[in-house]
């Protein structure tokens, strides 16, 4: 897993453990979105957001960027599943070259909010499986799931 963290990166890192006392085991800057993606160590969700997202809103009103959060996993179904929250993951197929992912929602009213406004949600799960997982994301659907499509 090669990853460079940047002084910028470090710096909204530090930010986060200040304000919030969560850890944040990497950190994304994503200009196209103008956002920063954070990827909270396990279990460090609940301090990151704060009662009611106060910490969240904090964050983000200090960094002047909006910002969301991704809390790691070291296994793909997880991690998917936790990039694409609260869209409710029902599958996914790795394909037959093993770097691409496809991902299948459990309900269509899930789809629109798997992609994202703009395919933001599509965008932030590709960087994220890049540069954890070196894999892309193919096809999102809400067909092909286990039950309850």
């Amino acid at each position: 897993m090669e990853r460079t963290i940047g002084f910028k990166e470090r710096r909204y890192i530090e930010e986060l453990r200040i304000l919030t006392r969560a850890t944040a085991v990497d950190c994304v800057i994503d200009e196209k979105f103008d956002r920063i993606i954070y990827l909270i160590h396990p279990g460090d969700m609940g301090l990151a957001i704060g009662k009611g997202g106060e910490n969240s809103k904090k964050l983000q009103k200090a960094l002047g960027k909006k910002i969301e959060m991704v809390e790691y996993a070291d296994d793909l179904r997880t991690f998917i599943e936790n990039v694409f929250k609260p869209a409710e993951i029902s599958n996914i197929g790795v394909r037959e070259d093993s770097k691409t992912v496809d991902v299948f929602v459990r309900r269509k009213a899930d789809l629109g909010i798997a992609i994202g406004k703009g395919g933001a949600n599509i965008e932030k799960a590709r960087i994220l499986l890049r540069r954890f997982f070196h894999q892309d994301i193919g096809d999102v659907s809400a067909s092909g799931g286990e039950a309850g499509e």
